[in-house]
């Protein structure tokens, strides 16, 4: 049975096309999540008119590779040490978040983040959000 993660880290195809090549990984799709306004066109997010966030909801086998290893990833493909910003992207629709889909996740998560931030992975604080998924839509074509 597959399960879901969805990350938010900065533009969603490259956080998409990071996942797409993980053993496990059954399918990566680019999506938006965490705003007020239902159903957003990718111009409205990219505009930052409706407070979502761009994503990347990965369907992983768990049997194959775990969600603590999905989140590894996660902290070592971006910066998440920069608030609403990743490269050229600017703008809270490309913060770094982790929406959790179940409490399960949400406490693995925040192990995870914090072992990360005490590790020295990188020299400036983590400010990755860890919140609920909530108002996930999936990207148009």
């Amino acid at each position: 049975k597959l399960e879901m993660a969805t990350f938010g880290a900065g533009c969603f195809w490259c956080v998409e096309a990071v996942y797409e090549l993980v053993e496990g990984v059954k399918h990566v799709e680019s999506g938006y999540s965490g705003g007020h306004v239902e159903n957003p066109s990718y111009k409205e997010v990219v505009n930052g008119e409706t407070g979502h966030v761009e994503v990347a909801r990965v369907h992983y086998d768990p049997a194959v590779i775990s969600y603590e290893q999905l989140l590894e990833i996660h902290w070592h493909s971006h910066d998440p040490t920069t608030l609403n910003r990743q490269g050229n992207d600017v703008g809270e629709q490309y913060r770094s978040v982790i929406y959790y889909h179940n409490e399960k996740q949400k406490k693995i998560a925040e192990a995870s983040l914090m072992r990360t931030d005490k590790s020295g992975l990188w020299k400036d604080p983590i400010v990755t959000t860890i919140e609920p998924l909530k108002n996930y839509y999936v990207a148009e074509n």
